[in-house]
């Protein structure tokens, strides 16, 4: 079982564009009563991601590569819309993977760092361009994003 320990954090500020491109994500939710079912496209890959109730910062997570048709389909045919765009943009520093998710359509405005960690104590030097945590703050799950867009706050 693999588990998601992360951190979400507001981005402020612009230097952080100049670190890395962005790559388009596409991505939809299957509706559940106790888990998130993600599915997503990445390009030209699809994948379905499906994670267990958030505890902390921590949640187990399983995610394996579809065939993009299956990815597409069950965007336009099973996730309830809208759905979620954004471009990200994965920058390396101090030896984590920082992810800046700009996003678009009814969440357009909303610019959010996340970052991976080994465990949930794990210390961290903030880059200048972090703001506000967010981590423990479920308006900012990107399943509450496809639910309650951010432009209706």
């Amino acid at each position: 079982m693999g588990i998601e320990i992360e951190r979400k954090f507001l981005v402020i500020g612009d230097e952080w564009r100049a670190l890395a491109p962005g790559t388009l994500y596409r991505q939809g939710y299957i509706p559940t009563l106790e888990s998130t079912v993600r599915i997503r496209i990445i390009d030209d890959r699809g994948f379905i991601t499906i994670k267990g109730m958030t505890q902390g910062i921590s949640r187990s997570e399983f995610e394996y590569e579809i065939p993009l048709t299956d990815a597409a389909q069950m965007l336009d045919t099973l996730c309830k819309p809208p759905l979620i765009e954004k471009y990200r943009h994965k920058i390396s520093l101090n030896g984590l993977v920082w992810e800046v998710d700009e996003f678009l359509g009814q969440n357009q405005g909303l610019i959010m760092a996340e970052v991976e960690l080994k465990s949930a104590d794990q210390s961290i030097d903030l880059p200048e361009w972090i703001g506000e945590d967010v981590s423990h703050d479920p308006r900012y799950y990107n399943s509450n994003l496809a639910k309650h867009p951010f432009s209706t706050w």
